[in-house]
């Protein structure tokens, strides 16, 4: 409460409610300043914001998306592939929504989406 006792009378008569005063008693603009701008103006930094965030991140994120579905599509038997994981084997089979990977000495299946890349594209292994 000492705090409080210590600040200048204006902060302690301060509110939020007291902002359209603080407004109030901004200068006018300068005459005929406001009524020649154009309204398209006032938009145009939020405009030229949206373009950039586009070109910048929205866009080369589709284009990655549709490179990812196209590797997807394009995987067969005999891939050598790397997982997100790291984990990196031959495709043995491809079903709709997995594959079915040989690592070593291992076989197990993991989903499409969890394939990062493909090393090389190989031939067809022999079950």
């Amino acid at each position: 409460m000492s705090a409080f006792l210590n600040c200048p009378t204006v902060f302690l008569n301060m509110h939020l409610n007291s902002f359209c005063e603080i407004l109030a008693l901004a200068a006018p603009p300068a005459s005929g300043q406001g009524a020649q701008q154009n309204p398209f103006m006032a938009f145009l930094p939020m405009i030229l914001l949206v373009v950039v965030f586009y070109f910048i991140l929205i866009r080369p994120q589709q284009q990655r998306a549709k490179q990812q579905r196209k590797m997807l599509e394009a995987i067969k038997s005999g891939d050598e592939i790397v997982t997100n994981s790291g984990i990196v084997g031959t495709i043995v089979t491809v079903k709709d929504k997995t594959v079915t990977l040989r690592s070593g000495d291992a076989k197990f299946e993991v989903t499409k989406g969890s394939i990062s890349e493909v090393i090389d594209a190989g031939t067809p292994a022999k079950s």
